[in-house]
């Protein structure tokens, strides 16, 4: 993964206490002092803030053990997030023995000597946070977020699983987690159209053995091949606290932090030592060309060109170059292949890891063309050449600073970004306060260093250009393959055994075994809101959030899928793609261009009910980012050109998502709880909608339903609550009228009881399922919200039943959820997963056991006291930033609510009582009521199915 990226406004996730020149102290006599109060922890520098540039304020110090800590105070919410990232992934495996950093990535949350099987995500649940854990090619981390009060706790956690895991992985665990691997596998990889493109071309891109010559997941071969024993082998090798970082920030002071992490980690002894691998430039001879055929609707061209290397001189050039050749509408592919029509789609981008990067080309041909993937290789390579001649302008540079200026600001407005960064610079750089450097290697780039990395690694280079094209269409290949990777014989399974473990283990000076208790809850507060209505009928509401220069706006205009006939769905959609074209003053280009130069993003898309505008800016370019807004809203120009290229791309997405098992399961429920209603087709339309709407059709519904009365706008930003509402009014109180209002009527189908319809999809290596039935509609402490409640235990959380069940007992699935959903107009329950194919009949019966039995019996005082626990203690997560605030008070304008209604939703979490949900459980679950839909395999899965007693169904879409 990379860490610094033009296209994703280049991560630089940094704290604004921090808009500074970092003083940096580092004196013998401070870090003596500090290790003087703590034996055993030096400081080796403190990073405060100041006004002149971007920073993130941090002390980092180091444990004897070789533990480094970085500890960031930020004292806006009452919360705290913990970083721990091992400088390991994929990138240190062996040949042969791949996926094993993925794999100790679920191994970690599987218990360790003091925390129980399953416990880990019940603790931090329990406690109102959220944890995940990533793995790439060159790090793992681990991480939390929760309220303050529980940092001992989630020290402890992270403690624990560093130095008292392996006496806690069973055979029993390795093999569940081997299966969980598989059905991730399944589903992110071998079940996604395109999934296996990127391994089959790192294995032509990089030498035989190279560490990225694997994906990271690893291949099913060798996590088959290897042993438990293995697998810790590789924990012992890599994971000690001299190959880790532990970053904590949020509302903490170093002082208290410090003994907390001496008690904690400082007993864990020293791993093996660990130095960085040799960077080693990769050169190919010759273009090797690779092709595979794959369930897809459309082909696809991938060429990828090695470069450099992650923070290398070279890569911020190589960055901008990508853009400038097809990083967006400006870039030359989209002017050679997607404005032409010519390409559904085309890209460039440049990603970088630690030891190698790559720029990454892709396109994928509009049929109606009739390009082949090889007439599009020319035209990438003729736009090689068009670019020689056109050469770098200031242009390209000015838009890439202002995108990292953006992006460095909006990376200021969460601590667990902030804590990421300082995580990532520390293991990468050795220098958590790398950002300057960072900034300052993509501000110094000239035009000719453009032109000089595009002359050393792509102009008359070789590349690997791989073919991926549709199941039994070989011709349609860019050219015939040159390279085959080199194949190896492992040999059988693996003969490793505990006596070739050199185990360490710490010694503790007080006992390990007791979880730490929390302090008081910290009070939370609700965000100060002002509301008004503007004269032409526009519900204004917002709120001020000062800890950065910047401003959140989304405008909510009636008139969705709800406002379409069933004969041309998608017509809002398609609409709302059209707001994002030229308009009567600018080109498409021409408003990307303005929009990149400010930094600014401004984003249109229609739900079911509503188009919504999300518009975010700097503050001091709001005026000019408004400007826009107001010129996208209300001077569209609606051309024919836009109109044709748009809808060509619908039609294309929807027939590529129709390869998608998911994307089936989707509309074949849809269709079956809603029957022949506007709610029971995609939002994006489907093929013969689209091909039915007209330009005429775009202009109808924007001039009848984009109207401001009944509009909403919610606002979050450092203004002032004057200053902001005069910039609102100028830009939209010129607007008049109103709309109809929707008129679509959601009848409940008849739907047969005991039958499972199966849509096929054939040779799928997982099924999707999904179990359910129209319900309520959604309420804020009524009914729907109780049921919710009610639902945590059976599938709302990674502990509930049903996902223990199928996943960590099971090993069926990656994960299986229940969930209550809705909105005004309509709701239902749905249970879901995507399963391994030969275990569909056997996911089915457990769906209906847990269902069943929950139905029956209801919620155990365990499960009840862990929800409340949960829910009640998420309010310090709620607020923390811009984009939370705005979903927070748009909530509040959609039901018409009063800020009190958090502290009412507190006391039905607390009071409760089992027999209320025991009784949502009996009137809600009845599975007889329930619809089964089954995508996969039919010819394989059919059979099965029918075993279970059900009638089954073959249903088409």
């Amino acid at each position: 993964m990379k860490l610094t990226k033009i296209a994703v406004a280049v991560l630089l996730t940094t704290g604004l206490a921090a808009c500074s020149n970092s003083s940096v102290n580092n004196t013998n006599e401070k870090a003596s002092a500090v290790q003087s109060a703590y034996p055993g922890i030096t400081l080796i520098e403190s990073v405060a803030a100041n006004a002149a540039e971007i920073s993130i304020p941090y002390k980092k110090y180091q444990l004897d053990n070789g533990l480094t800590v970085i500890v960031h105070e930020d004292h806006s919410d009452p919360l705290v997030h913990v970083d721990v990232t091992y400088h390991v992934g994929s990138a240190r495996e062996e040949l042969g023995k791949s996926g094993f950093a993925h794999f100790f990535e679920h191994m970690m949350f599987q218990g360790s000597e003091n925390v129980a099987d399953e416990e880990h995500f019940k603790i931090i649940t329990e406690a109102g946070g959220t944890l995940n854990g990533t793995t790439n090619s060159d790090r793992t981390n681990y991480f939390e977020t929760v309220p303050v009060n529980q940092l001992e706790k989630m020290l402890w956690l992270e403690a624990d699983r560093m130095g008292f895991l392996l006496d806690a992985v069973t055979q029993e665990k390795f093999e569940v987690q081997r299966e969980t691997v598989k059905n991730e596998r399944g589903q992110r990889v071998d079940n996604r159209p395109y999934g296996r493109l990127n391994e089959r071309v790192s294995q032509a891109l990089y030498p035989d053995g190279h560490p990225y010559s694997w994906p990271v997941i690893g291949f099913m071969d060798d996590l088959n091949r290897v042993n438990v024993n293995d697998l810790k082998a590789f924990f012992l090798r890599w994971y000690g606290p001299n190959n880790a970082t532990i970053t904590i920030g949020g509302d903490i002071n170093a002082e208290d932090v410090l003994p907390l992490v001496s008690k904690y980690f400082a007993p864990i002894p020293r791993g093996p030592e660990v130095v960085d691998a040799e960077k080693v430039a990769v050169t190919l001879e010759a273009d090797r060309y690779i092709s595979m055929e794959d369930k897809v609707h459309l082909p696809l061209l991938s060429m990828n060109f090695p470069t450099t290397y992650a923070r290398a001189a070279d890569e911020a050039p190589l960055d901008i170059l990508a853009e400038i050749i097809g990083g967006g509408n400006n870039s030359l592919l989209y002017k050679n292949l997607v404005k032409t029509q010519l390409a559904v789609q085309a890209g460039v981008s440049h990603p970088c890891r630690e030891l190698a990067c790559s720029l990454s080309i892709y396109a994928l041909p509009n049929p109606a063309s009739g390009k082949t993937l090889a007439d599009i290789e020319k035209i990438v390579r003729d736009s090689f050449t068009e670019f020689e001649q056109r050469g770098v302008t200031q242009d390209d540079l000015d838009k890439v600073k202002a995108k990292i200026e953006s992006g460095a600001i909006f990376g200021l407005q969460s601590v667990a970004g902030k804590v990421s960064q300082l995580a990532a610079f520390e293991t990468f750089t050795g220098n958590p306060n790398f950002i300057q450097d960072d900034l300052a290697r993509y501000n110094s780039v000239t035009k000719a260093d453009v032109m000089r990395v595009f002359n050393q690694y792509v102009k008359g280079k070789a590349a690997v250009i791989m073919s991926v094209v549709p199941e039994g269409q070989r011709q349609l290949v860019a050219a015939e393959d040159n390279f085959t990777p080199i194949s190896h014989d492992f040999g059988g399974p693996s003969t490793t055994s505990a006596d070739d473990l050199v185990a360490r283990k710490a010694v503790d000076t007080f006992d390990r075994s007791k979880q730490p208790t929390a302090g008081v809850n910290p009070a939370v507060e609700v965000p100060t809101l002002w509301q008004t209505t503007t004269a032409n009928g526009i519900a204004v509401l917002g709120t001020q959030s000062i800890e950065t220069p910047t401003t959140s706006i989304l405008i909510k205009v009636p008139g969705g899928q709800y406002s379409e006939q069933a004969e041309k769905v998608g017509l809002a959609a398609t609409t709302a793609a059209m707001l994002s074209e030229s308009t009567q003053n600018y080109t498409t280009e021409q408003m990307s261009g303005a929009l990149e130069k400010l930094g600014s993003t401004i984003r249109i898309s229609a739900n079911s009910t509503h188009t919504n505008i999300f518009v975010s800016s700097l503050t001091k370019n709001l005026d000019a980012t408004l400007a826009l807004v107001e010129e996208k809203l209300f001077n569209p120009a609606f051309s024919e050109e836009d109109f044709n290229r748009n809808k060509q791309q619908s039609i294309q997405n929807i027939q590529h998502a129709l390869k998608d098992a998911g994307y089936l399961a989707s509309n074949a429920y849809s269709q079956l709880l809603y029957g022949d209603s506007i709610a029971a087709l995609p939002n994006g339309g489907t093929l013969a909608s689209i091909e039915a709407i007209s330009l005429d059709d775009v202009k109808g519904f924007y001039n009848s339903n984009f109207k401001p009365q009944g509009s909403e706008v919610i606002v979050v930003s450092d203004l002032e609550q004057q200053a902001l509402q005069a910039k609102v009014a100028a830009t939209l109180d010129n607007w008049e009228g109103k709309a109809p209002a929707p008129s679509a009527h959601f009848e409940e189908p008849k739907v047969a009881s005991n039958v499972i319809y199966l849509v096929d999809k054939p040779d799928a290596p997982q099924s999707e399922i999904r179990i359910g039935k129209r319900d309520m509609i959604e309420d804020i402490t009524g009914e729907f919200f109780k049921a919710n409640l009610m639902n945590f235990a059976l599938g709302g959380n990674f502990n509930s039943r049903i996902n223990l069940n199928l996943r960590e007992d099971k090993g069926y699935t990656y994960g299986a959820r229940t969930s209550f959903w809705g909105d005004a107009t309509s709701g239902g329950f749905t249970a879901s997963a995507a399963v391994r194919a030969d275990s569909t009949a056997a996911s089915i019966v457990e769906f209906t056991k847990e269902l069943n039995n929950y139905a029956q019996n209801g919620i155990s005082d365990d499960e009840l006291s862990f929800m409340r626990k949960a829910i009640n203690q998420k309010d310090a997560l709620k607020y923390e930033t811009p984009n939370a605030k705005l979903s927070f008070l748009a909530q509040i304008l959609e039901h018409d609510l009063q800020p009190s209604f958090v502290k009412e939703r507190n006391k039905i979490v607390s009071t409760i009582s089992k027999e209320e949900i025991n009784a949502l459980a009996a009137k809600h679950l009845n599975t007889k009521d329930m619809v089964y839909v089954v995508v996969g395999d039919a010819k394989s899965l059919k059979p099965e199915l029918e075993k279970l007693g059900m009638k089954v169904v073959d249903y088409t879409l």
